[in-house]
């Protein structure tokens, strides 16, 4: 629940005023006026008593009284005039300082011209008015003042709030200290700010103080002992996550940091929408820049189809191309549980009986081709495959039924149906591959590039690495070891991959889609490569568990280090600065060969004579029939 609801049902004060703007004053505001009157007339009394230098007996009484009524009346009239009495500011706010500058400014002209006008009937002098006002201004700031002060002490949380460090002591920090002091419901009691701009080291933000800049983190930990730090930055870096993290290690304080800033705008959160830190705050994954008009062009009422729509991209692609607004969002798969999922998320029913799901495997060509001929898409975006390296380097002839010749069924619908937009997904396993998945995938990323030449046609593909939270990724995997007290598993202590997370791969698949050229190879920057073993102890620090880490050595197939761009292979950003563009050879399909392509790759499996002719058959009548359309 956000705080100001909290507080609000809880019966707390805040510290603006209750009225809104156009309303009757309260009775609180007219307390305020009140408060206002007085100060108006002491004022007054002590301009005359220093005009006349303390000799009362020339000031002339019943002219004291009339000046005073006036003084009154303005104020009320000025101030309903500027909604100084309708609740329009915060008590004790810079806005509400401001406004009572400009009300005591005009309510001192205004006794001025009283004086000028009528001093034979009331013998003030016309300095009067100017010597009251800083009297006046500075009474009326202290009444409000000290009741934004009263409000505050009332509005602090209470005992069992959990004591909290500040890690920035800007815009959103401030904002956070001040929002939980102000909230007795608030489970955060802040005790101090850390920042590391110099001119802030003596700077209080509600009272509480600046302790230091972040290498004095162990040191202030001990002193103040709170148990919850919160990074108060939006869309922090890795860096500083990691940075934080290992500087509060064996402190026996939590970490927290704000989620991104177009969430916090979002109307259904508000500051105190704190989260744990995360493995991907780690590794250092944000969000992209999407150009959404060139995006919104070649989606935005047209057909688009996903293959593979049950899995975790295709899942996300889908969502996302859902709000480009697309006349028709088709998902395909063989997997009706993944599409099931996929639909809830999309329109929170799982009906499966629309035409939004669509049943069927892309190795099938015939199916395929139907759909195609039948739904007339005109945007695809191909994400089926298969993925994990092990399993494919016992079972080679699966990826290539799979990723070759499924891709190639896919491709040859997409030619059939005149598709003028085609995403193949791949992976960066295709750059200088070593494993079947990698040379599968490069396959796939050839005979894409065959049909984008023979169309004419934009049919790209787009090349990234390890995805955050894909099913049956590392991340998944290395939290499901700790859940059950390990030990962790990695290949290596010095093998690094390269991560994104599944969000921003499909936005920038999408954004590929829009910018690709026919039969080019899109890279997407994913930054630097990340040590598996430093997220395995990340991972495990952040668990508070002994958990082991065990080296299972390279498996088949397997790189130390991963590569984005192959040998002999182009890095050229022209359209977009976390895309790269290439090229690869173009593969005719007629030339698959299983046994070939076996051989090339120096797969060390047997497969029969005749499951190589079996698995051969598919390809030679997929080309002819290509050919034909």
């Amino acid at each position: 629940m956000r705080q100001d609801e909290r507080r609000n049902q809880s019966g707390g004060a805040p510290h603006s005023s209750t009225a809104a703007p156009g309303e009757k004053p309260t009775l609180w505001l007219w307390l305020q006026y009140l408060f206002d009157s007085v100060a108006w007339v002491v004022a007054i009394l002590l301009a005359l008593i220093l005009r006349y230098e303390l000799l009362v007996n020339e000031i002339n009484a019943r002219g004291v009284l009339i000046f005073c009524i006036v003084a009154i009346i303005a104020q009320l009239l000025v101030g309903l005039s500027f909604a100084l009495y309708r609740g329009r500011y915060s008590f004790g706010s810079f806005h509400e300082a401001k406004l009572l500058v400009i009300v005591t400014v005009i309510v001192s002209i205004v006794l001025v011209l009283v004086s000028i006008a009528f001093f034979s009937v009331i013998q003030i002098p016309r300095s009067i008015g100017f010597i009251a006002f800083p009297f006046a201004a500075m009474f009326l700031a202290s009444t409000r003042y000290l009741k934004r002060m009263y409000v505050e002490s009332k509005a602090k949380p209470g005992e069992d709030a959990q004591r909290t460090l500040i890690y920035g002591a800007g815009f959103l920090g401030s904002s956070l200290v001040s929002r939980m002091m102000q909230d007795p419901d608030s489970p955060y009691y802040p005790v101090g700010l850390i920042d590391d701009d110099p001119a802030k080291k003596h700077l209080r933000v509600a009272s509480v103080p600046v302790l230091g800049r972040i290498e004095n983190l162990p040191g202030i930990v001990t002193r103040v002992q709170p148990s919850v730090l919160v990074i108060a930055f939006s869309d922090v870096e890795a860096s500083q996550v990691r940075k934080v993290s290992d500087l509060v290690a064996g402190l026996n304080i939590k970490v927290l940091v704000l989620p991104p800033l177009r969430d916090m705008l979002d109307t259904a959160r508000g500051l105190s929408d704190f989260r744990e830190v995360a493995v991907e705050d780690l590794i250092g994954r944000r969000p992209v820049d999407i150009h959404a008009d060139e995006v919104s062009g070649y989606i935005t009422g047209r057909r688009v189809l996903v293959t593979g729509a049950g899995g975790s991209i295709g899942s996300e692609l889908c969502r996302q191309l859902a709000a480009f607004a697309p006349a028709e969002l088709m998902m395909l798969d063989r997997d009706e549980t993944g599409l099931q999922s996929t639909q809830i998320s999309l329109t929170g029913r799982g009906l499966l009986t629309g035409r939004d799901t669509i049943l069927a495997d892309i190795r099938d060509a015939g199916t395929l081709l139907e759909i195609f001929r039948d739904r007339q898409p005109e945007v695809v975006f191909h994400a089926a495959a298969l993925k994990h390296v092990s399993l494919l380097e016992q079972y080679p002839e699966e990826a290539w039924k799979t990723n070759i010749l499924g891709t190639l069924n896919v491709l040859q619908a997409c030619q059939a149906a005149d598709v003028t937009n085609f995403v193949n997904i791949s992976t960066d396993k295709a750059a200088n591959p070593t494993s079947v998945l990698g040379h599968s995938k490069r396959v796939a990323e050839t005979i894409t590039s065959w049909f984008a030449g023979r169309t004419g046609e934009k049919y790209v593909s787009v090349r990234f690495g390890n995805v955050i939270g894909s099913r049956g990724s590392m991340l998944p995997l290395f939290a499901e070891q700790i859940r059950t007290g390990g030990p962790i598993t990695v290949t290596d202590p010095e093998v690094t991959r390269f991560f994104m997370t599944i969000p921003e791969a499909c936005q920038l698949v999408v954004q590929a889609g829009a910018i690709g050229r026919g039969g080019e190879v899109l890279i997407l920057d994913m930054g630097e490569a990340v040590k598996i073993l430093d997220v395995a102890e990340r991972m495990i620090a952040m668990s508070g568990k002994d958990i082991q880490i065990e080296f299972t050595g390279l498996r088949p197939g397997e790189k130390m280090h991963e590569d984005l761009v192959g040998v002999g292979e182009d890095d050229s950003r022209p359209l977009h600065p976390k895309i790269s563009h290439t090229s690869v050879a173009a593969t005719d399909p007629a030339q698959l060969n299983l046994e070939e392509w076996l051989r090339r790759g120096r797969f060390d499996h047997s497969v029969s004579a005749h499951r190589l002719r079996e698995l051969q058959s598919p390809p030679a009548q997929a080309s002819e029939h290509g050919a034909h359309q």
